[in-house]
């Protein structure tokens, strides 16, 4: 990828390398036109007759209302293509989605970019869709907010965007709320360029530091002045002014990221290869604007494992910052740590 996300995570490993020198399917057939919610394979015979349903997880960004209103519309069309039923699994936070997938609950799922390498790692799951914004464009960014009427805003030039700065500068005076450990916009990157980066360890520095459990959650408690500053994304951001103006209006942004991969759709790597075709077809092909919109997305591009590597960069390098950050770690334990990230690193 060439994103600027992906050239700094290139250059800051170089330089992170020397530190750590330093310091020690075949596809099914689907020609059946009188039936085209019903698969089958090579021979002629229905697909996988023995997933008589199938589950689809949805990550936790917002509350389980909301996001139902949004997905059960493109839920269905999903069912009516597919010509089985298709149940939303709502789960509570993001390592729901990733355990549930990986015990075999749910066979399909929408995940962020970090919840996505997490599930491809221990839970079988494999990209092959990427959402597309309304706009066309395949990215989006994370974003650090706080409430237009904190005090904190005299001290920060909103129009340069250098929030990350004076959360760093004044992080002991400073309560603070990520979103959940599995998010990509709401933990790693700002983890990475806002903490990391910088030597900081956001669990010892800020006054006090909360996990929120999602998008919604953050926006809200800034909204409602319950912490200075948390974290949130683009996406999210026109959510809520769509839905709750009142909200969006209390909330300044205060520093934004480099451009994050838009999100992975994920199947089960065991599914049945014509089940496979058939939900890769059916999301490939989608277009109603008036199911689409309401997520943000115009449709979806085909995508594989490897379109993620960028965020296992970014993991891998906010993991060898800790490590080399960690004051309790013996030299020789902390240079193992090292040379286990490294080689992660090196596989990608």
């Amino acid at each position: 990828m060439t994103s600027a996300l992906t050239q700094w995570s290139a250059r800051f490993f170089l330089v992170l390398a020397g530190t750590a020198l330093i310091t020690s399917c075949s596809t099914a057939g689907q020609d059946n036109a009188d039936a085209p919610g019903e698969a089958t394979d090579a021979a002629g015979a229905a697909c996988a007759p023995e997933l008589a349903e199938i589950d689809f997880g949805i990550i936790s960004t917002e509350s389980q209302e909301n996001l139902k209103v949004q997905w059960e519309p493109f839920l269905d069309a999903m069912e009516a293509e597919v010509g089985r039923p298709i149940n939303g699994f709502y789960a509570t936070d993001y390592a729901g989605v990733i355990e549930a997938m990986g015990a075999g609950k749910i066979q399909l799922a929408w995940y962020g970019g970090k919840s996505y390498i997490e599930a491809a790692a221990r839970s079988d799951a494999e990209a092959f869709a990427q959402t597309v914004n309304v706009d066309g464009t395949k990215g989006y960014y994370s974003h650090l907010i706080t409430n237009k009427d904190n005090p904190i805003l005299e001290n920060i030039d909103v129009e340069a965007g250098d929030g990350d700065q004076y959360v760093i500068n004044n992080a002991d005076d400073l309560t603070f709320a990520f979103n959940d450990p599995n998010s990509t916009s709401g933990f790693v990157v700002p983890s990475f360029y806002v903490f990391a980066k910088n030597g900081i360890n956001p669990n010892e520095a800020f006054d006090e530091l909360v996990f929120a459990g999602s998008h919604e959650a953050t926006a809200q408690a800034i909204a409602n002045n319950q912490v200075d500053v948390a974290t949130n994304n683009s996406e999210n951001m026109l959510k809520l002014e769509q839905g709750d103006p009142a909200a969006f209006e209390n909330i300044q942004i205060i520093w934004t990221s480099p451009v994050i991969p838009s999100d992975p759709v994920a199947y089960r790597n065991d599914l049945p290869d014509c089940l496979k075709e058939e939900v890769k077809d059916f999301f490939l092909n989608y277009k109603d604007a008036a199911v689409l919109e309401p997520l943000g997305w115009q449709g979806f591009d085909p995508a594989g494992d490897a379109d993620w590597d960028t965020i296992r960069e970014l993991d891998l390098g906010q993991k060898m910052m800790e490590v080399q950050n960690d004051a309790n770690l013996s030299p020789e334990a902390k240079q193992s740590q090292l040379d286990e990230l490294n080689k992660q690193l090196e596989a990608l």
